[in-house]
């Protein structure tokens, strides 16, 4: 007889940060409220001083436990409440293996009141990949393997993020990462003191004509000046532009990637397939980039087989998280053809390396995908210490 579902619960983590938040501390003017939350006065978009992740724990009747993870960097409670005030129920009693019509089940929930992203589907997100974890657990086998088959054990990684007070110095740490065998970048506008084109140009010099050297605009663009930034910046052979325009300016995105002589790339902040559908046919966009975190396995996995339909690049992202997510992208990715790299987040991998189980390996620009069943990755005993309802 399978297995069925015992018990849904959902945690919440909280890493304090040595060194400065992502992206660097609060600037002049951007300053940390009583919540421990700033505003970058550059995409005025919410940042919190310390990492926080929501781990979302699974057991069946016979013992097997999940694991899967989402967003909790801003209103953690938000997405707990949500998976164990509404989701919980409806998963309960459930067959594991009925993971993606389950997924559908959980979507259909909400989708007339307009809850088809945000919070509602971050707690989504989790409660799928752990469902996957079991899957792949009780057949004792890759997540990978349920969806198809691995069609890569490497993934090329990019290195994300290039801190430091000046060009000469990010160049100088971006140089570092390439003497490491990396040879694909992104910078974020945000930390481009000197401006877009000044950091092209700075990178440019100090890897080489070989590097991939992409831009992360953080959405603070509109259309034209995304065209008029990308001819500017065409000397230094950019790789890709990212959220170039406002989530929500469809119609823009498009123009940018119809006109502007790089490749342009989105979807971050997109959470199912329809949201790829909509960019997709509104213009030539080159590049979608689920972010596990968001979606979930199931999502993440028919977002990347309708960008394979329209023959778009698959370059996941990923962001903050003990690694659980991240396991989870490298599992998905790793079943897609186009699949092209993915996000290396250098500044949260080494340090959260000790809240999961199963090493995460990075090699020479490549990441290993796990070969353990399920997703891979696991809590660590340290992990579960710092975890609280």
């Amino acid at each position: 007889m399978t297995s069925r579902i015992k018990s849904v619960e959902s945690f919440t983590i909280q890493i304090a940060r040595q060194d400065e938040p992502y992206l660097g501390g609060p600037k002049p003017g951007e300053t940390t409220n009583a919540a421990g939350y700033f505003v970058r006065g550059g995409n005025r978009t919410v940042y919190p001083t310390k990492d926080r992740t929501v781990i979302c724990r699974i057991e069946t009747v016979d013992g097997t436990v999940g694991w899967g993870e989402t967003y909790g960097i801003v209103a953690p409670a938000a997405v707990m409440a949500i998976i164990d005030d509404l989701l919980s129920g409806f998963v309960i009693g459930r067959d594991p293996f009925d993971v993606s019509v389950i997924y559908e089940d959980l979507y259909d929930l909400m989708r007339v009141r307009g809850h088809d992203g945000g919070y509602y589907h971050d707690a989504l997100a989790a409660v799928d990949i752990a469902l996957w974890d079991i899957c792949g657990k009780l057949r004792n086998a890759p997540v990978a393997k349920l969806l198809g088959g691995a069609r890569h054990t490497e993934i090329p990684a990019y290195v994300s993020g290039i801190p430091g007070p000046s060009l000469a110095e990010r160049a100088a740490f971006a140089k570092s990462w390439q003497d490491k065998g990396f040879n694909q970048f992104k910078f974020a506008s945000p930390h481009a003191d000197d401006g877009v084109v000044a950091e092209f140009r700075s990178l440019r010099e100090a890897l080489g004509p070989t590097a991939m050297i992409a831009a992360d605009l953080h959405w603070t663009l509109s259309d034209v000046e995304t065209i008029a930034l990308a001819h500017q910046c065409l000397p230094y052979n950019p790789w890709f532009l990212e959220a170039v325009c406002k989530p929500e300016d469809i119609e823009g995105i498009a123009r940018a990637a119809e006109h502007a002589p790089a490749l342009i790339a989105a979807g971050e902040e997109w959470r199912t397939v329809f949201d790829v559908r909509r960019r997709l046919e509104a213009g030539p966009l080159a590049i979608i980039q689920p972010e596990m975190g968001h979606v979930g396995i199931t999502a993440f996995h028919r977002m990347g087989l309708f960008a394979a339909a329209h023959h778009r690049a698959v370059i996941p992202h990923a962001t903050i998280g003990t690694g659980i997510f991240l396991a989870a992208s490298l599992q998905a990715s790793a079943v897609l053809q186009n699949v092209r790299a993915h996000e290396f987040q250098h500044s949260v991998m080494a340090r959260n390396a000790p809240y999961i189980t199963t090493a995460l390996e990075v090699k020479e620009g490549r990441y290993i995908v796990p070969d353990a069943p399920g997703i891979g990755a696991e809590p660590s005993a340290e992990a579960i210490a710092i975890m609280h309802k």
